[in-house]
């Protein structure tokens, strides 16, 4: 009896050996990035504050700092961002990805209604008649938990968790294929919270969009995400199936960050915390970033950069760490 192999969904983003030096560091902001998001596919990045999140997912825009130097590729619908001339990466920003960013009042024009932050740009982009575009927008202000009265208001109007609303509901107005998603509920109360990603998962189910889902929640990650990267320091130490990386963490910066996130079952006391802080930029790293915080470091972890490898617990589920193997005999409790 013949069999049929299980198909690969077409990588929608796919970023390979990204490394982004600024000036005045000693070592890469980004060091040898490697990531992937299919059509259909949800992946959360997750991380501390300055690990490299936002500036990995704002590659996939080609938003770099100025004076960057650069390396790697990043593809984008099979297009290297990196390359692209000034029309070619404006017509992809238009039709391919869109980003919901971490601050709506940065992108907003407080002299413009919200209405024509969101109408204007397919009116011009997608030849949509400004009737259909207002309704379009009306649509998803209530799906995200707004009257359609927001599309009068100026910015100044509405609050800041209101505003982040209008920033989700303007990244879904072109129905794009790659959406990169930065800490997009942060402001939001549960119940909107919860409506906001039922929506971008109708999102992904309709139009077979990928979405990158920047977060410091590791239970929201756990609840949307199919794969899970995780940074540390400029590096991704740890990816794989969510619910395996969740279930048995194999690298010691996972296995901490899962030990210090507030649990309602948890002992009253003192919350976990992992001890240290992250590795300055303006200083050279010969070995792991996370040595210096980690319970598990050798000799080794200080003079040698680990390689990603895959985990004992499967062969889609990578880390890099000189002893994986140590965490899977004895788990680490941080």
């Amino acid at each position: 009896m013949n069999t049929v192999a299980p198909t690969t969904p077409a990588r929608v983003l796919d970023i390979q050996g990204l490394r982004i030096r600024l000036p005045g560091t000693a070592r890469p902001v980004l060091d040898g990035i490697d990531l992937h998001v299919g059509a259909g596919e949800t992946v959360a990045l997750v991380g501390e504050s300055g690990s490299g999140k936002t500036l990995t997912s704002r590659s996939a825009l080609n938003l770099l700092p100025p004076g960057a130097v650069v390396e790697g590729t990043v593809r984008v619908g099979g297009q290297d961002v990196l390359t692209l001339n000034a029309q070619r990466l404006r017509a992809l920003r238009t039709d391919t990805v869109a980003m919901i960013f971490q601050d709506p009042r940065a992108a907003l024009n407080p002299l413009r209604r919200l209405g024509d932050f969101l109408v204007e740009s397919v009116t011009l982009t997608r030849r949509m008649s400004r009737p259909d575009a207002t309704a379009r927008a009306a649509e998803l202000l209530r799906a995200v938990g707004l009257d359609a009265s927001a599309l009068h208001k100026y910015p100044g109007q509405v609050s800041g968790g209101m505003l982040q609303r209008v920033m989700i509901a303007a990244a879904l107005m072109g129905d794009p294929a790659l959406l990169l998603a930065d800490e997009p509920t942060t402001a939001l109360d549960v119940t909107t919270q919860a409506e906001v990603i039922a929506l971008l998962a109708e999102l992904r189910e309709r139009f077979g969009t990928g979405l990158l889902f920047v977060t410091h929640d590791l239970d929201l990650a756990a609840a949307i995400a199919d794969r899970v990267y995780v940074m540390y320091a400029g590096r991704m130490v740890e990816n794989g199936p969510a619910e395996a990386l969740f279930a048995r963490p194999r690298h010691p910066y996972t296995a901490a960050l899962l030990a210090s996130t507030p649990r309602p079952e948890a002992p009253a006391g003192r919350l976990a915390a992992i001890d240290g802080q992250p590795p300055d930029l303006r200083q050279a790293l010969p070995g792991c970033p996370f040595a210096a915080r980690c319970p598990l470091a050798t000799a080794l972890c200080h003079e040698r950069v680990p390689e990603p490898r895959p985990a004992p617990v499967g062969p889609t589920h990578q880390a890099a760490c000189h002893h994986s193997d140590r965490l899977e005999e004895s788990p680490l409790d941080v």
